[in-house]
């Protein structure tokens, strides 16, 4: 098996985690070439999320891996990933994701005054914080807010921004992807 075989594999299992670990196991689907292109293309425009729900997942994702001294997961576009992986997989986990964004816009709005996107940086960490130790009430957020988190990571550590962040100091291997040579 090569490098390139492993990210596939990672962006497969990225993919998975959305609507839960143990159920998407079983429905992986390979991210073409194509694909991963059209994502950093310059006029990209999301194939599942409307604008809104696109500006509530990059804000989600940038809180989850902020810009810092290295690039975040705005930077690395994540939110272009998950959306094209939601594109090519399954429906129940596309629209239980979906169902995830609606709840969170949801509670934003009852605890908050505004959907997520729209609330301060500050108000939505502490909305994130709240799903995270979760609770009554929070079952639906807790669940969504795990899986987002997991598949943020999933997606940027298998990026080449995440890829030179992982092996920063020297850290080997020293390049990203192939070098056209078989890598074992």
């Amino acid at each position: 098996m090569n490098r390139r075989d492993l990210f596939r594999m990672g962006a497969n299992g990225a993919a998975m985690a959305v609507a839960s670990e143990s159920a998407m196991a079983q429905h992986a689907h390979p991210v073409n070439a194509a694909s991963t292109q059209a994502a950093g293309a310059p006029d990209w425009k999301p194939s599942v999320f409307d604008d809104h729900q696109n500006q509530t997942v990059t804000a989600l994702t940038e809180l989850i891996i902020p810009r810092t001294d290295t690039p975040g997961a705005k930077d690395a576009l994540v939110n272009r990933y998950i959306d094209l992986l939601l594109r090519d997989g399954e429906e129940k986990p596309r629209a239980d994701f979906i169902a995830g964004l609606n709840w969170l816009d949801g509670y934003a709005i009852r605890t908050g005054a505004a959907p997520f996107a729209r609330l301060p940086e500050a108000q939505q960490v502490k909305v994130l914080e709240t799903l995270d130790a979760g609770g009554a009430g929070l079952e639906t957020g807790h669940q969504f807010f795990r899986s987002l988190k997991s598949l943020t990571a999933r997606i940027y550590y298998a990026t080449e921004a995440g890829f030179k962040e992982l092996n920063k100091g020297g850290r080997v291997p020293t390049g990203f992807g192939c070098n056209g040579k078989n890598q074992e």
